[in-house]
């Protein structure tokens, strides 16, 4: 762990007027930032005001771009440890969407027993290793890495990435990553340093997590009823375990894709301030 690497650039969501005595953070997937998560979070704040919720950009993500490597999920997990020792208040939960779901999972290991929430949204424990050539997120990297490396204009990006079959509306939020240099236009992350967490992230088998829950705190996965990010097999598994373990717990969102925030926000809210503040 770099012990004098900077922290990860974080915003804290609170209800107003409120008086938090604990914090969750909250982890966002590959190529988001904390900002996400940001009316998600306004709206589980206001119902849970004990908590305050810290919106983090993960490393070479949105704003937390200049944290050293190497790139790798243990690495993303130190970021959280120190940026923890950092904060006010004690950190007493962590939520996890996507790649940040698996983030969430190595963070809590570090912290076990210290921890009253961990949820991780529709992401699996499991490795992945051919996901590098056939998960949505590798491919989008992959066309990213086909790019120019300066564009005239944010339109023009706009015109590529959609001409490689990705949505307006996902092309639309990965140019929240298009910034001016000078005459031309950049997509600013550093995208060897995505390569590498992608990587690390479909490697990683963190089923030992989920299977040495301490009792103390409550675990959960929520998963989006029309995603395929969590297979049948690791469905299965999740409902297995929770079944013996009383402290796990296993919803799904029949509407919801992967991006279950955005896709069923007021679901997700239910079950989440149902466990955290019920």
């Amino acid at each position: 762990m770099h012990a004098h690497a900077p922290l990860p650039h974080h915003a804290v969501v609170t209800a107003p007027g409120a008086a938090p005595s604990r914090c969750m953070l909250v982890l966002h997937g590959i190529f988001g930032s904390g900002g996400n998560f940001r009316t998600f979070a306004r709206a589980l704040a206001a119902a849970c005001p004990d908590w305050a919720f810290v919106l983090v950009d993960l490393r070479a993500h949105g704003l937390s771009t200049e944290l050293p490597p190497p790139h790798s999920l243990a690495a993303a997990a130190d970021d959280l440890v120190r940026l923890g020792a950092a904060l006010t208040l004690p950190v007493r939960g962590v939520m996890g969407h996507s790649f940040g779901g698996k983030v969430a999972l190595a963070f809590a290991e570090r912290k076990r027993g210290e921890l009253d929430a961990l949820w991780v949204l529709d992401s699996t424990p499991s490795a992945r290793p051919a996901g590098m050539e056939n998960v949505g997120a590798a491919k989008v990297l992959a066309m990213l890495e086909s790019l120019p490396a300066e564009l005239p204009s944010r339109e023009r990006f706009l015109e590529l990435v959609t001409s490689h079959g990705v949505s307006r509306a996902e092309a639309d939020w990965l140019a929240m990553n298009v910034r001016r240099d000078g005459d031309v236009f950049r997509f600013r992350l550093d995208l060897s340093a995505i390569r590498a967490l992608l990587v690390d992230y479909f490697a990683q088998d963190l089923w030992r997590v989920v299977e040495a829950l301490d009792g103390r705190r409550r675990a959960g996965f929520v998963i989006g009823g029309r995603s395929n990010t969590v297979g049948p097999d690791d469905r299965a598994r999740l409902l297995a375990l929770a079944a013996e373990d009383p402290s796990l717990s296993v919803h799904v969102l029949p509407n919801a894709d992967h991006w279950v925030h955005v896709d069923d926000p007021e679901g997700l809210l239910r079950i989440l301030s149902a466990a955290l503040c019920g």
